[in-house]
């Protein structure tokens, strides 16, 4: 369940909210087209600036002058990077809707041993792990590739978007919306019954000896 409380449908009153919880959710207010859970939006719903403020962002992006394919690859990779399952997952279904070959959008996860991805689109898959898992340290000749191929728009708009949804990333694991409403993977891994004990501990004390 998602950590947060959910808005029902009948406590909707803000119309952006209205509006996109019409379009985008079953009529229960609950699921999306895409298969996930819908979560997001019912529970961004609380407060109507903030979902508000998302949904303003989702529309630059859509407005953005960088090819589509390149934005999904960053989107994409970012959920990858920021080990957001729900990221991850919605926008590898819109590479796939770009027309991306399966065999590339798989390849994403490891772009790195990768032969399916161009020049540029290399460069668009290493300047995201450096803003999603350097923190922003970019080498100087991963920008010289997006230089030689983009304008300074359209690198700045690649930077936003990446950055963007880095945030919905981690705000969706902290959360537990959507695909992300799993159990951690780290967990204590039990030992074998009766590790610990004192014949134990005499057994490794003679077998190191």
């Amino acid at each position: 369940m998602p950590r947060l409380r959910r808005v029902p449908p009948e406590e909707v009153s803000d119309p952006v909210v209205r509006f996109f919880h019409d379009r985008l959710l079953s009529p229960d207010g609950t699921g999306t087209a895409t298969g996930s859970p819908g979560d997001w939006w019912t529970v961004f719903a609380l407060d109507p600036k903030i979902f508000r403020h998302c949904v303003k962002g989702f529309q630059i992006y859509r407005e953005s002058r960088l090819d589509p394919v390149l934005r999904e690859l960053g989107q994409t990779r970012a959920g990858w990077a920021r080990q957001s399952q729900f990221v991850y997952s919605q926008h590898c279904k819109q590479l796939r809707a770009l027309g991306v070959p399966e065999e590339k959008v798989a390849a994403v996860a490891s772009w790195q041993v990768s032969d399916r991805f161009g020049e540029l689109e290399r460069a668009v898959l290493a300047y995201t792990d450096g803003l999603v898992l350097d923190g922003g340290r970019v080498h100087d000749e991963v920008f010289a590739v997006l230089r030689a191929h983009l304008p300074d728009e359209q690198i700045l708009e690649l930077t936003y978007i990446v950055c963007l949804y880095e945030m919905h990333a981690t705000m969706a694991r902290a959360l537990r919306l959507e695909f992300d409403d799993r159990p951690d993977p780290i967990i204590e891994v039990p030992a074998p019954e009766g590790y610990g004990t004192r014949d134990i501990a005499d057994e490794v004390t003679v077998r190191r000896e």
